[in-house]
């Protein structure tokens, strides 16, 4: 018989090595390699070794990490979510969010929220909470009998002009109440 680890009750520590695993193997994704500037000539990393190293990892920075994201989100309980942000570059301006949470309130229904702000310097102080689902519809994330649970959410950012960068964050809130249960720290995205 076959047993889910979603349907396992797990201790903090437990939930917190399962978060550094998942964290791990999304960072692993392929669309995070440096690609090509898509404003400039591309550069490999023999070049950039002949001229400015420090220019090259901010452009490799600039031009790839901060389309996709690994987000993580804690809150003051034993609670613990990830948000897999992607934007694939068949897909342009079009945003993935698979999302997980686990240790929360078992039988229980969930949203994923984010506000952004266009001060980049690392202090997300956007206040504008948007409810995140599918596309326009938003999107319940409901826990099983020990509290994990999970939705594959998107949203288009097609009315946002292509390089627009962000600052953002997220949180998890209860669907009736919108009491915060996790949240995350600040991030910096690019629309691709």
């Amino acid at each position: 018989m076959k047993t889910s680890l979603l349907l396992l009750p797990l201790s903090p520590i437990v939930l917190r090595t399962l978060g550094i695993t998942l964290l791990a193997i999304a960072c692993s994704d392929p669309d995070i390699v440096p690609s090509k500037n898509p404003s400039g000539p591309s550069q490999n990393v023999s070049e950039a070794e002949e001229g400015n190293s420090s220019e090259f990892g901010r452009r490799w920075h600039r031009d790839t990490v901060n389309y996709n994201l690994d987000v993580i989100l804690l809150g003051p309980g034993k609670g613990f979510g990830y948000v897999k942000f992607r934007q694939n570059k068949n897909e342009p301006q079009m945003i993935h969010l698979d999302t997980w949470v686990l240790g929360l309130q078992p039988n229980t229904r969930y949203q994923l929220q984010r506000a952004v702000d266009t001060v980049l310097d690392g202090n997300c102080t956007g206040t504008s909470w948007l409810t995140l689902g599918k596309g326009l519809d938003t999107q319940s994330i409901i826990t099983n009998n020990w509290g994990s649970g999970s939705a594959e959410l998107f949203r288009s950012v097609a009315t946002i002009p292509v390089g627009s960068t962000f600052d953002i964050h997220f949180r998890i809130v209860k669907e009736n109440t919108e009491e915060v249960v996790l949240s995350s720290s600040c991030h910096e995205y690019t629309v691709r």
